[in-house]
């Protein structure tokens, strides 16, 4: 959902409640929804808001109109819990709280006439006109916007010189943003105003020949050096944006400070970006590539925990605390890194609100990497299967990997 359409929405829902609309509703929106769950408001007529910062005619609350589309799937879909245990992987929208299933890729080693070889992902995403997910070939790279609206792509062979803008409607490219150093990966903000793009010299998915892995009995193209570059922090509405350059450790085994892919994303209030390294936890710089501080909340956040932060910052997901023959995770207090509760779950992956995770967990007695996702609960030690198990094996459509989206 873009910024227009999330202050629409809200403008309807405040044309129902009667008091006039304040002049600075417009930013109070997009602080306030971004983790609110949408929901159903029943019973509401045509309504016409007029704010000092926008001025829109407000069509029936919740019904499709000519200038927004189709309500989205996610949309219409309100349950708070939408499962399917029974599928891996998913066809059907996945969804716990204010979190769902944007889309899921899978991938494969595809070998290089040169000897070396390149992970190549196959995306699904959610259609939004049906709930399902569907395949689209055409990316190498997809993020998705909060409320689902959106997905910003890259196209085949990384790095790519531009940047699109997918409606998850209409399946359509709206709008391209080029850019001159070429980009391996992209992430929105948590309020969807900006995009951070990472840039690299060559492909940061590429196993190189020289550098090969080898499990005793074969060997195989293993990561390649390092080529980031830097960052672009880009504004959605209008694709302006700037580059920062951030030098890379490269020459060899055991110099590289980063890995072979290693993008950067957004710290949890969006004021900054971050970057992953050879530790725990994240390195901090400003839009205009300056480091600066890691933020007092976020000091315990490890960088491979893709949960994070609680939504209301009070909690941090932390990481494995299970042992040989169970599995567990560990919840911590963002401010002093001590465990304030265990939970069940091997992997937790997104926050559903400021009690409940969705996580990767196993079936007893089960191989480690033959998981599904699962709801688990801060105080209780009951899962709830959200998908089917994903195959143990590397390669194939059995396993695969999510990418989650606020509803």
């Amino acid at each position: 959902m873009n910024v227009a359409e999330l202050v629409r929405e809200s403008l309807r829902e405040q044309a129902t409640q009667g008091p006039p609309v304040p002049g600075d509703f417009a930013d109070r929106v997009l602080a306030v929804r971004r983790r609110r769950r949408n929901r159903a408001i029943v019973g509401a007529s045509l309504a016409v808001v007029t704010a000092a910062v926008v001025g829109v005619a407000v069509p029936a609350v919740d019904s499709d109109s000519e200038e927004r589309g189709p309500r989205p799937a996610s949309e219409s879909l309100t349950d708070d819990v939408i499962a399917h245990p029974g599928q891996t992987p998913p066809r059907e929208l996945i969804a716990a709280g204010g979190t769902a299933l944007a889309a899921y890729s899978t991938s494969k080693k595809v070998k290089q006439p040169d000897g070396d070889a390149v992970i190549t992902r196959t995306y699904r995403l959610l259609d939004q006109r049906t709930g399902t997910y569907r395949e689209d070939a055409r990316w190498s790279w997809v993020d998705v916007a909060p409320g689902m609206r959106t997905a910003a792509v890259l196209e085949r062979g990384l790095p790519a010189d531009r940047i699109g803008l997918l409606n998850l409607s209409t399946g359509k490219v709206e709008r391209w943003l080029p850019v001159q150093h070429g980009v391996g990966g992209v992430e929105f903000s948590p309020d969807g105003r900006k995009l951070v793009a990472t840039t690299y010299a060559e492909n940061p998915d590429r196993l190189d020949r020289d550098r090969p892995m080898s499990d005793g009995k074969h060997e195989e193209p293993g990561p390649a050096d390092p080529t980031r570059t830097g960052f672009y922090v880009l504004d959605v509405a209008s694709g302006n944006g700037s580059w920062s350059e951030v030098k890379t450790k490269r020459g060899g085994f055991g110099i590289a400070d980063i890995n072979t892919r290693q993008d950067f994303d957004f710290s949890q209030d969006g004021t900054l970006v971050r970057t992953g390294r050879h530790q725990p936890g994240h390195l901090y710089y400003d839009f205009q590539g300056r480091k600066t501080g890691t933020p007092p909340r976020e000091k315990h956040l490890s960088w491979f925990v893709a949960a994070g932060l609680s939504p209301n910052g009070k909690l941090a997901a932390g990481d494995f605390a299970g042992g040989a023959r169970t599995t567990a995770t560990e919840v911590l207090d963002p401010l002093t890194g001590k465990r304030v509760a265990k939970i069940p779950g091997q992997q937790l992956l997104a926050w559903a609100d400021d009690k409940r995770l969705i996580a990767w967990d196993i079936a007893p007695g089960a191989s480690e990497y033959r998981n599904r996702l699962v709801l688990v609960t801060i105080g209780s030690k009951k899962t709830v299967p959200l998908s089917g198990y994903r195959s143990s094996k590397a390669d194939g459509v059995g396993r695969w990997t999510p990418v989650f989206a606020d509803r």
